[in-house]
């Protein structure tokens, strides 16, 4: 490895839109990447070409660019290893193969699917499941049964085929995981795997241990559900001794359910109402997915959230920059365990996120349509309540929306004379306020209530009904000093005229 640099990549397949758990997997390269002073690399793997869906490498790219996760080689910027798309690598990878047939380390098989079938069939006869090993080999149609000269003329007459990694029948494997420790697994377990399928595109297995080691790649920190390969791609180092420079490598705990029993899939969010994609994504069905983004999560907030799905801090810290992460991360504070994916967590790194942003900020970007300081009230008025950014826009459209109705349970045991006499008393007295800011709205309203004798307290969550329909919400005065003298005029004068004359 050159300099021993640090060097990771982020190499995901195009066939939709990039699920969250992917996120999170580019995330804990880029954290890594970029506290060792490392490169972060994008490579996107496409060797199987009938699951290609058009548009998804482009959302990829958007994604990863719109939480922060910054590429500094691979597709969309280039470097000293291109191509980064596999399909554009396509030549590359027979001679590789072709080097573990010389070696005697892979070989060519021409077996049908009928006689794989076949030899399925009289296994499971006798009790036995199929594989494609040591054992089975010397049965089947390949080119360590036949000859030279019929392999040969097998290939020169156009016959199918793939090429088979040759797995050492008695062999031990072992590995150190960072997250997991060391793995042991017996080559007997493993069968002889497609490296170069019958189309003459790689495997990913193939592709992906070529890629890695050319592109020098000094972690593959991937999820858990590659384990199960990684002794096979530790055997491929082996058998194109390769295996000095060999990544190191760290295999992520999965994603679950919010409930904890099981890994979560888009079905589960479907049915939570909640997204699993960073972006909105149209299948190629037309079918809609939502996205983090359009659902109004803030990319801090996201990239916060996930960062805590597995790792941990060590500390009682629960809110990291971007910047502070990238201090704090390690792969040894990875649990081996799957991490609930509970969306209410989300939601309160959101809410804590949109309370840091600025009130002019918010007002700007949500309320355009408002004239400048009013915008910057509302926001004011509403972002210690809200969870989405958008609900201020919904909350604003709201507030200069006179109510229809107003709340029966609070009219039932609240509407009373009392509440009849100050709340037409502070009616009268509303136009007479010159300055109709909140301060002043608040002491015409004192004035109001102590010449009458009445407490504010037993009449104020009617005066809130009166103005706005409901029993609860946000500041009343400031929110009538956003509604503007005239709208709260008319709203008290609706409400005395609707309301029973006690």
């Amino acid at each position: 490895m050159s300099n021993n640099q640090v060097r990771v990549r982020f190499a995901p397949s195009p066939t939709g839109a990039l699920h969250i758990g992917g996120v999170r997997t580019a995330l804990y390269n880029y954290l890594l990447a970029k506290q060792l002073g490392g490169k972060m690399l994008l490579r996107i793997e496409d060797t199987d070409q009938t699951r290609y869906v058009e548009g998804a490498e482009k959302y990829i790219i958007e994604a990863l660019s719109w939480v922060g996760i910054t590429i500094d080689e691979g597709i969309g910027v280039g470097g000293p290893h291109a191509p980064y798309r596999q399909s554009e690598r396509k030549p590359m990878y027979m001679d590789y193969a072709m080097q573990l047939i010389n070696s005697g380390k892979a070989y060519y098989a021409f077996d049908t699917s009928e006689e794989l079938d076949a030899m399925r069939q009289a296994l499971e006869s006798q009790g036995s499941a199929f594989q494609y090993n040591a054992v089975t080999r010397v049965k089947l149609n390949n080119s360590l049964t036949l000859s030279e000269d019929e392999t040969k003329a097998k290939i020169e007459a156009g016959e199918p085929y793939v090429i088979r990694l040759k797995v050492p029948a008695k062999e031990e494997i072992r590995f150190k995981d960072i997250i997991r420790d060391w793995v042991h697994v017996h080559s007997s377990t493993i069968d002889d795997k497609v490296l170069m399928k019958s189309d003459g595109m790689p495997t990913y297995h193939l592709a992906n241990v070529v890629d890695d080691h050319l592109m020098e790649i000094s972690h593959v920190i991937r999820g858990e559900e590659w384990l199960p390969s990684a002794p096979l791609h530790v055997l491929l180092y082996r058998a194109f001794g390769w295996e000095s420079t060999m990544p190191q490598f760290a295999h992520l705990p999965l994603l679950l359910k919010p409930e904890g029993n099981g890994k979560l899939s888009k079905r589960d969010a479907d049915l939570g109402g909640f997204p699993v994609f960073p972006l909105a994504w149209t299948n190629p069905d037309g079918s809609k997915a939502l996205g983090f983004r359009e659902e109004g999560y803030l990319k801090e907030a996201l990239v916060n959230f996930l960062a805590f799905l597995g790792w941990n801090p060590g500390t009682e810290q629960e809110m990291f920059s971007m910047d502070e992460l990238v201090t704090a991360f390690s792969l040894e504070r990875i649990n081996k365990a799957g991490a609930k994916f509970d969306i209410n967590k989300a939601k309160w790194y959101n809410q804590q996120y949109l309370k840091l942003q600025s009130d002019e900020e918010l007002a700007k970007t949500y309320l355009p349509d408002f004239e400048s300081d009013k915008a910057i009230k509302i926001v004011h008025l509403f972002k210690e309540r809200v969870t989405f950014p958008q609900e201020i826009t919904q909350e604003a459209n709201n507030l200069f929306t006179a109510p229809e109705t107003f709340d029966a349970t609070i009219v039932a045991s609240k509407w009373n004379v009392d509440a009849q006499t100050s709340i037409t008393a502070f009616a009268e007295a509303v136009p007479s306020i010159e300055n109709f800011v909140a301060d002043e709205i608040k002491h015409t309203l004192h004035d109001v209530f102590e010449k009458l004798g009445i407490k504010m307290g037993k009449v104020m969550q009617m005066l809130r009904v009166a103005v706005t329909g409901a029993g609860a919400g946000p500041d009343l005065m400031l929110s009538m000093e956003i509604m503007g003298k005239d709208e709260v005029t008319a709203r008290l004068t609706k409400a005395l005229n609707e309301l029973p004359n006690l």
